[in-house]
């Protein structure tokens, strides 16, 4: 599961957190989310992403994963 949108220190981490709990591989994209201030954006990448993402790529990192991946 790739997770993007706003606020990265609610919504996206709590969603993050129950995928995970379901068994879900997580990956959080930096520079494809958002928050209200700088401050709760590093708490949901660096503080508690690392709890729950089995990755934190930037938005770079998962386009090329995504052109390399074969289904």
């Amino acid at each position: 599961m790739v997770t993007v949108g706003m606020l990265a220190n609610t919504c996206i981490e709590s969603t993050s957190r129950y995928a995970m709990e379901l068994g879900y591989h997580v990956t959080l994209v930096r520079g494809a989310t958002a928050a209200w201030t700088r401050e709760m954006l590093h708490a949901a990448h660096d503080l508690n992403g690392p709890s729950y993402a089995h990755a934190i790529l930037s938005a770079d990192e998962i386009v090329t994963a995504f052109k390399g991946a074969h289904v």
